[in-house]
């Protein structure tokens, strides 16, 4: 036993010195991939500016907007890795001595090494301006939520922009609170008949919508300074403070399902598009093997004949 091991010769396997990745194709097929996202992104930017319209209810729906931004985002990923993906199968040098199964291991993970390559390309262009476009969205929709009812007027509208005019509203409100009187029809000309009521009155809904609800000594100050102003008996002074109290809170909640929409919308085009980048990666890797089979059937044909 010992004479035929000895007698037997071991030929040591020696391994390839040439690279299992080729790299020109990657990135080749990356650039092809990034190039035709940009441009599909773009005509997808201007078909979606066609849903949009400055008119009041001529616009689409938000979940409207964002399914149909979505479905584009998928289609987007699927051409351009398609096209990637082949590109890369077909550009790379054919393998000889490779098993089968080895060859379709390495199409499948070039066609990825590509799709992922051009994904971080494109991230490059077009991250700044995606980060900048989800920051202004989720701050509009925080916005509108915390502080719904300040387009009601004019001043709480202001508001809403600065931080500085917020805190001046609420600290204007507790100084009225201080020097409020106790009959406003008695109160100077120059304080109650001009801007100083207005400015009351608004700081008065703006801390009611921020509290939840308008407080009873504020209804009943609003109903004197109502009467105050208009003329109005007391009865009808407080029915049209309770109703343009209504107003506000019917305009809050409005706006808070707005961005509740708002929201869900964005979750969902954000897992949509989670989902489309990874069927983006599956097509682009069998894009690659098909391409590259397609590549050396043809090779093979040729050789044939």
């Amino acid at each position: 036993m010992e004479s035929v091991l000895s007698s037997t010769e071991i030929t040591p396997v020696s391994e390839s010195s040439s690279s299992a990745v080729s790299w020109g194709p990657i990135v080749a097929g990356a650039f092809a991939a990034s190039t035709l996202t940009v441009i599909l992104m773009l005509v997808g930017s201007g078909l979606g500016l066609t849903m949009v319209s400055p008119w009041t209810g001529s616009s689409a729906s938000t979940t409207t907007f964002a399914v149909s931004a979505a479905a584009w985002l998928v289609i987007v990923q699927w051409l351009s890795a398609g096209v990637g993906g082949y590109l890369t199968g077909r550009l790379r040098t054919k393998w000889v001595n490779v098993h089968t199964d080895e060859v379709y291991f390495r199409d499948t993970a070039h066609g990825f090494l590509a799709w992922a390559l051009a994904t971080l390309l494109v991230a490059g262009v077009l991250g700044s301006a995606l980060s900048a476009a989800l920051g202004t969205g989720v701050q509009a929709a925080s916005s509108v939520a915390s502080g719904a009812a300040m387009g009601a007027t004019t001043a709480a509208a202001n508001a809403a922009t600065t931080n500085a005019s917020s805190s001046g509203i609420w600290t204007g409100y507790f100084v009225d609170s201080l020097f409020r009187t106790a009959t406003p029809a008695a109160a100077p000309a120059n304080e109650q008949n001009g801007a100083t009521a207005t400015e009351q009155a608004t700081r008065i809904l703006f801390a009611g919508a921020a509290n939840g609800e308008v407080s009873p000594e504020d209804k009943a100050y609003l109903a004197q300074l109502v009467a105050a102003r208009t003329g109005l008996s007391d009865a009808d002074a407080k029915t049209r403070v309770d109703a343009v109290i209504a107003k506000v809170d019917d305009a809050k909640l409005k706006a808070k399902q707005a961005a509740d929409t708002a929201r869900k919308a964005t979750a969902s085009f954000a897992l949509i598009g989670a989902l489309s980048m990874v069927i983006g990666a599956f097509i682009a890797s069998v894009a690659a093997a098909y391409g590259g089979k397609q590549r050396d059937d043809e090779e093979a044909l040729v050789l044939t004949r």
